[in-house]
């Protein structure tokens, strides 16, 4: 169990979602879903893709951005936002044990002051021409770096 943390900023599409706690269930992660989400959180599909996995994860929704500020600040977490704005790539930020890392909207990223307040920013270099990585995808891969470097050293 590690006390890295997958944050959701908004997110718009049930299968991502359900694939991401679903990540976060296997390798005992906490995930934070900030809504409000484009779906219905109890969504058949959101279901279907965290399969039997969904009980196993510590799972806390925010109402709304400053709630989840609010929490963050009290536990001192850092914030950690891949971002194709970056310039850091993932694989050579020291990630902490205790990180939150928050992945933005599957259509819109994470407003300006979202992107402002992380604590670092992140990258995940790509090829020139192409826009982003699947956020499920982009998640596995940044977790698995963090969990690499804070947890199976």
């Amino acid at each position: 169990m590690s006390d890295l943390r997958i944050a959701l900023f908004q997110p718009d599409i049930p299968g991502n979602t359900g694939t991401i706690l679903r990540l976060a269930a296997c390798l005992g992660l906490g995930v934070d879903i900030i809504e409000p989400a484009g779906f219905d959180i109890s969504d058949r599909n959101l279901k279907r893709a965290g399969l039997d996995y969904l009980a196993s994860v510590d799972l806390v929704r925010h109402v709304n951005w400053q709630a989840f500020e609010a929490w963050r600040s009290e536990s001192g977490r850092r914030l950690v936002l891949p971002s194709t704005k970056a310039v850091t790539p993932y694989v050579r930020h020291p990630f902490q044990p205790d990180d939150v890392l928050l992945f933005g909207r599957e259509s819109a990223g994470v407003p300006d002051h979202v992107h402002d307040g992380a604590d670092a920013r992140i990258l995940i270099p790509m090829v020139a021409g192409q826009r982003s990585i699947n956020v499920a995808v982009s998640a596995a891969m940044i977790t698995g770096e963090a969990l690499r470097q804070t947890l199976w050293r």
